[in-house]
């Protein structure tokens, strides 16, 4: 509790991993509480996850739901916690989550779907925003299960929040892959926002992508030393840049090489190496524009708050978009995911003025190459890409670069 206050007290909010899918067969815990399977199933088709050798909460009692959503309730009256990540949601929902046929039973209408869990989800989230309406909760689902986010009353299950698990899958992969290929991979990085605006998504690179074997996200990068750093400078600017919130576990944003260790501590030493601090610098300059830009999140759930300019550009490996405030303002981004770079790139634009470059990944600053456009460039009046004025500016190799619209 006093941890939470303290944290509080210097701006941070704190969200909690709440784990109501399922639970630990240890003695002294709540497995055969009173002797008999009072929180679990007695079948184990239907109260044991085989693959984590846990058991699983039986929502159709009515006193297990009361002692988890009494339990949700504890952490955030008690403990003022601001938010619930809700862990393996779609284990909750589907009655044959990885289990073979025969492995599970069907619901009362023969589907697969996990009718008192889903009951569970609703009450959960609609007692939770209405004894404190200030918080979040947020949904670990891979599937494509409609309506995560959408209120109960409109028939969704009343999360606040749903992890975008496709644009992680989708984007590590494109950027795992040598610069050639990726022309090859150009749907990698364009089919998330197809279904951007389906529900209210967080872009998640979290511990899960950098443990187990997965390799911490700076070595999942292709090339030598200097390509890794730029590789995932251009990676988390245009991670700041897709619509969604974003969700950075630590150690990522000064580029840590061993993936996550849970028995031992980051290291915090490398920050102090010339490349490393590049990239924290650059973390801590993203941070600092997405919350003095409004185009970057106020219009975040909805094609209103972004616009393709170019995603044909295959050949080349560079996509460029807008993103659009309630006002007005404007911020284009381009991203070009190879090492070559291309000077005199003509980019539509919609308005005509001063685009004035607001992120460039390759500053010297951050470690780069220091190829930009000298803080800015002047639109001409020359139609592109389906746009009445263009501006010609220079992209830097295996970088993205971000221009507002002065105004």
């Amino acid at each position: 509790r006093h941890f939470v206050d303290a944290c509080h007290r210097a701006g941070i909010g704190v969200i909690m991993d709440w784990v109501p899918a399922h639970f630990p067969k240890d003695a002294y815990a709540l497995a055969e509480f009173d002797g008999t399977d009072l929180y679990e199933h007695m079948d184990p088709r239907q109260g044991e996850h085989q693959d984590w050798g846990t058991l699983i909460f039986n929502y159709g009692r009515p006193e297990v739901r009361n002692f988890l959503i009494g339990n949700a309730l504890f952490w955030l009256d008690k403990y003022h916690i601001d938010g619930l990540r809700v862990d393996a949601v779609a284990s909750m929902l589907y009655l044959d989550y990885s289990r073979q046929p025969g492995q599970w039973i069907p619901n009362v209408y023969g589907g697969r779907e996990n009718l008192d869990a889903i009951y569970f989800l609703k009450r959960f989230n609609e007692v939770c925003y209405e004894r404190f309406p200030g918080i979040m909760t947020i949904a670990e689902e891979s599937t494509a299960w409609p309506g995560v986010t959408r209120p109960t009353y409109l028939g969704g299950l009343g999360f606040g929040f749903k992890w975008n698990m496709g644009w992680m899958h989708d984007f590590l992969q494109y950027m795992s892959l040598d610069p050639i290929y990726r022309r090859y991979h150009h749907g990698n990085i364009t089919f998330s926002l197809l279904y951007a605006f389906q529900e209210n998504f967080i872009l998640v690179l979290s511990h899960d992508e950098v443990v187990y074997g997965k390799r911490s996200l700076l070595s999942k990068m292709p090339g030598d030393e200097w390509q890794k750093f730029a590789n995932l400078r251009m990676f988390l600017a245009w991670m700041y840049g897709h619509p969604g919130k974003k969700l950075l576990f630590m150690g990522s944003e000064f580029g840590q090489l061993n993936e996550w260790n849970h028995d031992v501590g980051l290291d915090w030493h490398l920050a102090q190496l010339p490349r490393h601090d590049g990239l924290r610098r650059l973390a801590q300059h993203l941070n600092y524009v997405y919350k003095s830009e409004p185009a970057l999140w106020q219009l975040d759930d909805t094609y209103e708050g972004f616009d393709w300019i170019d995603f044909h550009d295959a050949d080349n490996s560079v996509v460029s978009f807008l993103r659009k405030s309630r006002d007005g303002d404007m911020v284009a981004f381009v991203v070009n995911a190879t090492p070559q770079v291309r000077y005199n790139y003509r980019l539509g634009v919609p308005e005509s003025g001063l685009w004035r470059e607001i992120i460039n990944t390759d500053a010297e600053t951050y470690g780069g190459s220091n190829v930009g456009n000298y803080g800015g460039v002047h639109s001409e009046n020359v139609p592109w890409m389906a746009r009445e004025h263009s501006i010609l500016i220079h992209l830097p190799p295996l970088a993205t670069v971000a221009f507002k619209l002065e105004r």
